[in-house]
Parts: structure tokens; sequence; C-alpha cells
């Protein structure tokens, strides 16, 4: 019998997943987002192309409500709790004002078009949202501490929930026979299922968490059922699934925080089940219907326009309201504009959505309206965050001085300004400064060791050589006995090198099941001030890192760590270049661990800064005040420059000044994007040209 492609499910399943692994690398080659290309996919693929998907078979269906759900969940997840505390004042302010303007616009195009009262709210609700799509572009620019992106972070959760809230009442609505009463039991109902999820998950969450400790594969179970519990719970109550989805991502946010459970839940959800749900809204997308309502563009066009000038008079408002300059507004506005997470899965919902006589929440034109939304304000804000966040000024963080390394370069200063008190300080308030050194090869195990001697004898600290054996079920088992000696030579080893530098050593042997929690466990076990590692060759260094050993320790560690790959002995390094694109805590951590280096061996330090060829000349002088000051604040005397160059090619700059220079520390820097994790492209690109030796510095999650 031939087979037929729309309801067969593996050949569905196959095809879907063919055309999410091929079409999102090509647009963004092409410098679109991946998303654009998985809804032409749809287009192409479903009733109006090649017929070999339709939206109504059962495997479709499932898939893209899951992913539906998922995209609302992780809306939820990457709400961050604590900036919105910070300024939850100002963000709840903006959140109205971003809220209020779209809303009210919509309402009025709406009613222009001769759209129902309940339609045009619906509208308005689906413009209110803002998905921020720019986050990694801000994040790159080192912005992310600036006052007005922070408001504009935290205000995401007002939009958001007020637009969910606002879709579960039109949805009721719509259905027919709704009364005041029902109206009441409603909200009710809402208010009381948000405490549960809210507050219920979050408790449950922690403790469940804290019961398993390492136990990965069951939290992020966990994960699952409570987004899906939450999603189930909401339909029980008569609310729209995709508001359960995006409480339980709220609810579960303090409870994942940064861990590698949350890289996982996302990964699933950002490779395989949001792209579904936007396979699956191209396959609605009829193309006659499509076409003729961008012939008759009255209607696509003011949606669009309500939006852009909407969200411009709430920034404006903002600006006024809390005296922000106009990069910062146009930053709020650009943040604000891009309608795609929870704008889209609204929308499929109200489109979806029929009542008893068998009539839509919302026509198909607005459907294509919304839907050329997204690619207007998808493409239009990145674009115009790039080009204004990098005037933004971010004032060096107060709290640099909770840097581990900054901690203890202080406690040393202060030793040596009153050495009748060091004995006294250093026992009550700060722990001995301890380098924990993995070791396995022992042909590179020798200048790792160097290293952290010179840290540890310039801080009056000690190493800590670790090896780490992998557990067996009988302990008497040969392998493990080999393993073993092999470990207790590679650590008499080690003994040796430190006597070399007069460091006190404490060599350790560790057996443990998995390597990297070995690491972190025994360097939070003596309370270490930094690991020290090291890597090989550095090519496919992305492959190499996310899933490895070294970034398992970057996201379990206490403390910073160093991963190294050192080219010739510490001993002989004389010159260090740091590259400094913003004054975060991360950053100065890393300027301190230059600093620490650099008076252990007599060295420089150079602190390259490259300034964009747009930012203002008082600008980057302002932030090279900042950075002197930052830099001389020691007392040690450490030959600290600063070096400023204008341009935009940032790798080709670093890698041509580092020539000269023996060591270039770099701090890690990992950026989140639609299909998952990735290391910054410059520094890929930096530590995959360098000639000479590398640190890269991570700071503790």
């Amino acid at each position: 019998m031939p087979v037929n492609f729309l309801t067969e499910p593996l050949i569905s399943f196959t095809i879907l997943l063919l055309a999410i692994f091929l079409v999102p690398p090509l647009f963004e080659r092409l410098k679109l987002p991946g998303l654009v290309g998985l809804l032409l996919a749809g287009v192409i693929l479903g009733p109006n192309g090649l017929h070999l998907l339709n939206s109504k078979s059962e495997t479709i269906k499932l898939l893209s409500d899951i992913g539906k759900v998922y995209l609302m969940f992780v809306a939820g997840l990457e709400i961050d709790i604590e900036q919105f505390r910070q300024t939850k004042n100002r963000s709840m302010g903006f959140g109205f004002l971003t809220f209020l303007a779209p809303l009210i616009a919509g309402i009025i195009t709406g009613r222009l078009f001769n759209f129902s009262w309940n339609s045009s709210v619906l509208i308005g609700s689906l413009l209110a949202s803002h998905t921020l799509l720019a986050y990694p572009i801000i994040s790159r620019l080192g912005v992310i501490g600036n006052e007005a992106v922070t408001v504009t972070i935290g205000a995401t959760i007002f939009t958001d929930t007020g637009a969910l809230l606002l879709l579960a009442i039109c949805v009721g609505i719509h259905g027919g026979d709704f009364t005041a009463f029902k109206l009441f039991t409603l909200l009710g109902g809402l208010a009381i299922y948000s405490v549960v999820i809210l507050f219920g998950f979050n408790r449950v969450g922690k403790e469940f968490f804290r019961r398993t400790g390492e136990e990965e594969g069951n939290q992020f179970l966990f994960i699952l059922l409570a987004l899906f519990l939450a999603s189930v719970g909401a339909q029980v109550i008569g609310v729209e699934k995709i508001v359960g989805a995006f409480l339980a991502g709220l609810a579960v946010n303090g409870v994942l925080g940064n861990s590698p459970v949350k890289e996982k839940v996302e990964f699933v959800g950002s490779v395989l089940f949001i792209p579904c749900f936007f396979v699956d809204m191209g396959l609605l997308i009829d193309i006659p219907a499509f076409i003729k309502t961008l012939s008759s563009i009255g209607l696509t066009a003011a949606i669009v326009v309500a939006l852009i000038s909407s969200k411009f008079v709430a920034a404006f408002l903002a600006k006024i309201f809390y005296r922000y300059n106009n990069s910062e507004m146009l930053t709020m506005w650009s943040l604000s504009l891009p309608q795609v997470a929870a704008t889209l899965a609204a929308t499929l919902v109200a489109y979806q959505s029929l009542n008893p006589a068998g009539e839509r929440l919302i026509s198909e034109d607005v459907l294509n309206s919304v839907i050329v939304l997204m690619l207007v304000t998808a493409i239009m804000g990145p674009i115009v965050t790039a080009r204004v966040a990098r005037f933004l000024q971010v004032t060096p963080a107060a709290d640099w001085k909770t840097d581990s390394l900054s901690v203890w370069w202080e406690s040393q200063e202060a030793v040596i300004e009153q050495p009748e008190k060091a004995d006294n300080r250093l026992q009550q308030d700060y722990p001995p400064f301890i380098v924990v050194v993995p070791i396995y090869n022992p042909l590179t195990q020798r200048y790792l060791l160097e290293m952290a001697a010179l840290l540890a004898r310039h801080e009056s600290g000690q190493i800590m050589p670790l090896a780490i054996t992998q557990a067996h079920v009988n302990m008497d088992d040969p392998t493990l006995v080999t393993a073993l000696e092999k470990s207790q030579e590679r650590l008499r080893l080690a003994l040796k090198i430190s006597q070399e530098f007069d460091v006190q050593a404490s060599p350790t042997i560790r057996i443990d099941d998995d390597v990297a929690l070995g690491i972190s466990h025994a360097s939070r076990e003596h309370n270490a001030s930094l690991v020290v590692m090291g890597w090989g060759n550095t090519r496919n260094f992305r492959a190499r890192l996310f899933g490895s050993l070294i970034d398992k320790v970057f996201w379990s560690s206490h403390c910073p760590v160093a991963v190294t790959r050192l080219l010739k002995s510490p001993t002989e390094i004389k010159r260090i270049l740091v590259p400094v694109g913003d004054l975060t805590r991360a950053t100065i951590g890393t300027v301190r661990f230059a600093q620490i280096l650099a008076d252990a061996n007599q060295a420089e330090v150079v602190l390259l800064h490259i300034s964009q060829r747009l930012i203002p000349a008082h600008q980057v002088t302002h932030f090279t005040s900042q950075l002197s000051d930052i830099a001389n604040q020691s007392k040690l005397q450490v030959n600290t420059n600063i070096l400023t160059i204008v341009g935009d090619d940032i790798p080709k700059i670093i890698i041509e000044q580092s020539e000269g220079f023996d060591l270039v520390v770099l701090r890690s820097v990992r950026y989140r994007t639609a299909g998952g994790l990735a290391v910054s492209e410059v520094t890929t690109q930096v530590i995959n040209n360098l000639k000479c030796s590398i640190v890269m510095l991570g700071q503790p999650q």
C-alpha cells in the first residue's frame, strides 16, 4: 500500500526534523531570524505548497501544542526575578505604560476596522506584551547593568501576565453565555490557581531539588511535569493552557537558577518543540489570503504602526517620568518592540477559539497581520537595539568587592598596610587562599602547577593538586587499583613542583562517579579560592566546551575557574593582555586575576578596550577613566596600562594586538540563542587564532 504522507506520524515527524535541522542555519547565514525560516518552511511544506504536512494531523497538533506551552514556559523562565526586585517600582511603572499604550492603540485599531469590542480588546492584548529578543545583544554589549535595561526586562512580567489574563477573559466571553458572575468566578479561580502555582510549585521544587542533589535526570523530569501539570490545571479552571505554562515558568525560575538543568530544559524546547510550533504557524498561513491581506494593506499597516508608535509613546513617557536620556529611551523602545513568544502563542489560541456559532475570535486577516508584525518587529527591534544600546553608560558595580578574587586582593592590601592586624584579620574575615589544580596529563600538569604556585605564593596561600579517579562498583577492582597508583604518581610529581616554588601543597585523591562534580565538590569542601584547569587543542572549541567537563565545572563551581592553554612556563610571562568590553563584576575579576599574576611575576598588564566607531569620544573617555580608577585601586606596584583602539572588528583587533604578548586573559562570555547556548563569537574567533598562551576565566554561577 502506498504511504500517505499526511497521515503517517513517523514520516511527518521526520520531515519536521529535517526542516528544523536545515532551515534556521540557512536563514541565519542570510542575517535573518531562524524562526522566520521555520514559518516559511511551514508554508512550503503545508497545504499551500508541497502537501507534505497537515496542521490537522495528530502528530503536528501534539507537537505544536507542546511547543506553544513550552514557548510560554521558557518566557517565564527567562525573566530575571532578582533584576525585577531591584527596580520593581520602575519596572511596574514602565510595564503599565508599555502595556496600556499598545492596548489602547489595539482597541482603537480593532474598532476602526469594525471588529467587535471583545475582538478589539483581544487585538490590543496581543500588542501589549513583548519578547526580549535582543537580550543577547545587550548582554554582549555589557549594558545589562544599566537601569533602563533592567527596568525593561522587569516590565516583561507585567506585560506578559496582563496580556495572558486579557486573553483568558476574551476567550471566555467569546465562548458565549458569559455573565458577570462567570467572569468573577473565572478571575477568582485564576487568582487561587496562580497562588498555588507560583508558591506551591516553587516550594515543592526547592524541596525536591534539595533532596535529589545531583540527580539531573529526575530534576529535568520534575520540571517537565510541573510545566504540563500547570498547563492542564489551567484548562481545568477554564483558562488557556499557555497561561499555566507561563506561571509555571515564573514558579520554577528561582528553583532552577542558572543550573545545568535549566540549560537542558531550554535546550530541549529550543531545538525541538518550539520550532515545531513555528512550523505549524506556517502551515496555517493561507497564501492567497495572505497575499490578499497584504494587497489590502490597511489592517496590517494599522496594526504595525499602532504597535511601533504606542511602544515609542510608552518609552517616551518613561523617559520623562524617570529622567532617562535619549539612548536609554530608544533602548527601552527597541527592547519592547519584538512580538514573538506571547504574541504568537496568544494569536494562535485566539484564532482557534470558536464560539457556538463557529465564528473565530479573530479573523484570518488579523492572524496574517500579526505574522507580518512579528517579522517586522523581530528584525527591526534587534537592529535598533544594536545601534542605540552601545551608547548606554553603565556605572561600575559597587559590588565588585564581592568578587572572590577582589575580596582576597583587598585582604592582602589590608595586611600590607597594617601588618600587626594581619593574622587576626585573615583569621576572622578571610579564608586561606587555596588553588585547586585538577591533574591528569603528566605532560601538561607542570605548567598548570607552576601557575597555581605563582598565584598561591603571591597570596601566602597553598595549592591543592587534585587527582580524580573514576569510581567502580567494587573498591578492590584491579582497574581502580591501577588508576589510584597512577594518581599517586602524578601527585608525587606535583608535590615536587610545589617544593621548587616553596609553596605548601596538599595533594588529594578523590574517587567519584563524575569527574567534573568531583572537582567542584572537592574545591567546595576545602573552600578553594580558585580552580586552575587546562585544555588542549582549541579546534572546534564551541563543541568541546559545551557539554564537556570544563563547562560542567564552570556551571557547578563556587569559585572562579581559570581554564588555561599555556605554551610556555608561567614564570616566563612578562606581558599580559586583557581585553575589556564592559565594567561588570566578572570583568573586574578578570582584571584582578591578571594583576595578581603580573605582580607575582613582575610583569606588565595592558587593558585593551575596543571602542566601536559610533560611540562618542566623551563616552570613551569616561569609560577609560572608570577603568583606570578600577585598575589603580590596588596598592601593589603593578605596571597597568590602558590601550583604547577604535574599530568594529573586535576579534581581529585583539588578535593583532596580542602579538608581542606572552598571555591573553579572557573572560568566559556565553549567551543564549534560538538553538540553545553558544560561546561568544568574539571569544571563539580569538582563541582559535591566538599564537600565545591563553587563560579564560569563568565566574561562579
